[in-house]
């Protein structure tokens, strides 16, 4: 099996995040890809004082340190802004899965070597569940195009050129001139 990525997966069980959601607009402050992090899903993981939300997904202790971000529909929606993936991937995110997302949000992802994964809505439920009796890990083969948890296999389709980069850990971005 060719793993691209395992680690452990945090559900954030919401519809149509938009970019001003994942990092919004009073950040955007750089053109570089450096310091965002912080200010990932700021208006959730803050609360109006400063301190962390404890309600907030990634505020809870259990998923400390998660890689793969499984998320509901149409996530990435809104604006284009590069910033969003960038805010993800420093981070820690390495795969994001939902049963969509916003063409240009996929697209800025695939480039930073970032893999979005769309998987059915049945399968993103199965997913939920599971992540319900506590933190799961995942295991993402790219070769095989699948996401594994336990004995279950969730597989998805992604286009060759984008298997074949992702595969190189190809960053658009930063070698915007490199052949592939």
């Amino acid at each position: 099996m060719s793993i691209y990525f395992s680690g452990l997966m945090a559900p954030l069980d919401k519809n149509n995040v938009d970019t001003d959601q994942i990092i919004p607009k009073q950040f955007l402050t750089s053109t570089s890809r450096d310091g965002f992090d912080a200010a990932l899903f700021y208006d959730w993981r803050y609360l109006d004082n400063g301190e962390a939300n404890p309600d907030f997904i990634l505020n809870r202790p259990c998923y400390q340190g998660a890689q793969i971000l499984l998320t509901r529909d149409n996530f990435g929606c809104g604006s284009s802004r590069e910033h969003a993936p960038w805010a993800l991937q420093e981070y820690g995110f390495q795969v994001i899965i939902a049963p969509s997302f916003a063409d240009i949000f996929y697209a800025n992802c695939i480039n930073i070597g970032m893999l979005p994964v769309i998987l059915p809505e049945n399968d993103i439920q199965a997913l939920f569940e599971q992540s319900s009796k506590g933190s799961l890990q995942l295991t993402v083969d790219l070769t095989n195009n699948s996401v594994n948890a336990g004995d279950k296999q969730y597989p998805f389709s992604l286009d060759e050129f984008h298997q074949y980069c992702l595969a190189k850990h190809q960053d658009r971005i930063e070698h915007p001139g490199s052949e592939i």
